[in-house]
C-alpha cells in the first residue's frame, strides 16, 4: 500500500422518506437496522486486510441518512473500526445528517461518540422549495440545526445546498445564498439538480409533468454561487465544494486525489490503488451474504487507460488541476502531445488555462467539466 493514510466510508442505507431527486441506495424501512449494523461490522472484519497496514485518517458515514442511527450505534461502529485498523490520533470523522434529526441532545451524543465533523443536508432555506423536493425538514429547522451543531461543539461542519430547482422563485437563489452565508458555515457543498431516471423527478419528466430549469438558469445560478462565496472568503476547491481556509473536506478530497479507501455497506465502492470494488445494492442480499462470511461485491481491475482517464476527470474538477508531468512520470503518457489539438482549442475558447505543468479549468470551463474531460480521455486508438 503506497498511501500512508487512507479512509473508510460506511453506507447507512436508511431514510425516513424518499426525496424526489435522489437515486442513492436506501430503504424507508428501518426494520432491519440492528442487523445491518452487525453486517457492517462483519464486513469490516472480513476486509481488515484490504488497506494493508495503512493508517485510517478519515471515516465518513454516508447514505441514506446516517443520522437515523442512534449515537450509541455510531459509537459501536467507531469502536469496531479502532479495534481492527490502525487509526490516526486526529481522525476526521464525518456524519451526514438531516436537520430534523440534529437535535442538541443527539448532536451532543455524536460528539461524545467520536464524530467531529457534520455534513448537513439543508438543500434549501425556503419551505416551498423543500416541499417540492419532499424533504422532511423545514427552513427553520435548517437554521436551528446549525445553531445546535455549534452548541454541541462542532466547529467543523458543511451544509449542502441545491440550485437549478424549478420551484425556486425569481431571485430566490440569491436570497437563500445570503441566508446561508449568514450562518457562516466553514464548508458549503452546492449541487445543481440532476434529473436521474429512476427517481420521482425522472418519472415526472418522462410524463411531461416536471419541467427542469433551462441551462441558462443553471449557469446564472452557478455564477451567483461562485461570486457570493468568493466575496465571503470561501475557497472554491472542487466544482461543487467551497470552504473557508483550512476547512477542506479531507475524506472527499481523497476521492478526487485518488487515495485508496474502503467502502463498507450495500452499494459502497472501494479503491485500493489498482482495483475498484462495488458492493451489491440490495439490503437483504447484502446481509445474507455477510451471514455466510461472503463479501457481496464485484471487482474491476483498472487498465492503464482507466487510471489516466480517472486522473484527468477528477483532477480537472479541483483547484489543483491535472498535472501533465505527473501523468508522464507515472504512466508514460504525454497528454500535451496526444491531446494537443483539444487542449489548444479549450484554451483558445477560454475554458482552460495551462499553468506550468497544471491544466486548470476556468470558471466557464467548470460549467462543462465532464465534456472537456471526455475530450482529453485516452482511447484505444491513441498511441500507448
Amino acid at each position: 500500500m503506497k498511501a500512508q493514510t487512507v479512509g473508510i466510508y460506511l453506507h447507512i442505507p436508511f431514510c425516513k422518506q424518499a426525496c424526489y431527486y435522489c437515486n442513492f441506495h436506501f430503504s424507508t424501512s428501518t426494520r432491519y437496522k440492528a442487523a445491518m449494523i452487525e453486517a457492517l461490522k462483519r464486513e469490516l472484519t472480513l476486509r481488515k486486510a484490504y488497506l494493508g497496514d495503512a493508517t485510517i485518517e478519515t471515516i465518513y458515514f454516508g447514505g441514506g441518512t446516517p443520522s437515523l442511527l442512534k449515537a450509541e450505534e455510531v459509537e459501536s461502529l467507531l469502536v469496531h473500526i479502532r479495534q481492527l485498523f490502525p487509526c490516526a490520533q486526529a481522525m476526521e470523522v464525518t456524519l451526514e445528517g438531516n436537520p430534523d434529526d440534529l437535535t442538541l441532545d443527539y448532536l451532543t451524543g455524536l460528539r461524545e461518540a467520536g464524530v467531529n465533523r457534520l455534513s448537513i443536508g439543508i438543500q434549501s432555506l425556503d419551505d416551498t422549495v423543500l416541499a417540492s423536493l419532499n424533504r422532511a425538514h423545514s427552513a427553520e429547522e435548517g437554521v436551528m440545526c446549525v445553531t445546535n451543531a455549534r452548541k454541541a461543539g462542532f466547529a467543523n461542519f458543511s451544509i449542502d445546498l441545491m440550485y437549478g430547482l424549478p420551484a425556486r422563485p425569481a431571485g430566490g437563489w440569491e436570497k437563500e445564498l445570503k441566508k446561508a452565508l449568514s450562518l457562516q458555515p466553514p464548508h458549503i457543498s452546492a449541487y445543481c439538480l440532476t434529473i436521474e431516471p429512476n427517481t420521482v423527478f425522472g418519472h415526472r419528466r418522462t410524463k411531461g409533468t416536471f419541467i427542469p430549469v433551462t441551462e441558462e438558469v443553471e449557469v446564472t445560478q452557478f455564477q451567483q454561487l461562485k461570486q457570493a462565496l468568493a466575496a465571503h472568503g470561501y475557497v472554491h476547491y472542487e466544482i461543487s465544494n467551497f470552504c473557508l481556509p483550512s476547512h477542506y473536506a479531507k475524506h472527499n478530497t481523497r476521492y478526487w486525489q485518488r487515495v485508496p479507501y474502503l467502502g463498507i455497506g450495500p452499494s459502497a465502492h472501494s479503491y485500493d490503488g489498482e482495483t475498484r470494488q462495488h458492493n451489491i445494492a440490495h439490503n437483504k442480499a447484502y446481509m445474507a451474504a455477510l451471514d455466510r462470511d461472503e463479501i457481496p461485491c464485484r471487482q474491476e481491475r483498472l487498465t492503464r487507460a482507466a487510471h489516466i482517464n480517472e486522473y484527468v476527470m477528477l483532477g480537472l474538477r479541483t483547484m489543483w488541476g491535472c498535472d501533465v508531468e505527473w501523468l508522464r512520470k507515472h504512466y508514460g503518457y504525454d497528454l500535451l502531445q496526444v491531446r494537443k489539438k483539444e487542449i489548444d482549442l479549450a484554451i483558445e475558447k477560454g475554458l482552460m488555462i495551462k499553468n506550468g505543468h497544471q491544466l486548470l479549468l476556468t470558471a466557464t470551463g467548470q460549467l462543462v467539466a465532464d465534456e472537456i474531460a471526455k475530450e482529453l480521455f485516452l482511447s484505444t486508438l491513441d498511441p500507448l
